[in-house]
């Protein structure tokens, strides 16, 4: 699958979630509720495991990314990603690049090849 880059910098080509919708894969869906539960002690279902995609403004995301303040920033100034907006780096990406330093990477190749 290609990549979709999400607003963050996040690869979402890469997320189970979308994998598992994509595929409506049941087991996935399981495994990574069980992962994520652990990993950001929050209890999720296999049925929470779905999502379109951060890019995707109507669709079904995970509870995470419909809530997101970086993904509704991002829709609301129309940008492809955070690597398009005029106020690239802000206070809330330098949060979660704090914990996603790869996110930060992604972004900043897209941003060179962008021409001002």
């Amino acid at each position: 699958m290609a990549e979709i880059i999400a607003f963050c910098g996040l690869d979402c080509a890469q997320c189970p979630a979308l994998i598992a919708k994509k595929n409506n894969d049941r087991e996935l869906r399981k495994k990574t509720a069980q992962e994520w539960s652990k990993m950001f002690s929050h209890d999720f279902k296999p049925d929470d495991i779905n999502c379109d995609g951060c890019i995707v403004i109507k669709g079904q995301h995970i509870e995470y990314c419909a809530m997101c303040e970086i993904r509704k920033c991002g829709i609301d100034k129309k940008i492809k990603n955070c690597a398009y907006c005029d106020e690239y780096i802000c206070e809330k990406l330098n949060k979660w690049f704090e914990n996603v330093p790869n996110a930060k990477n992604i972004l900043d190749e897209i941003r060179q090849t962008i021409k001002k």
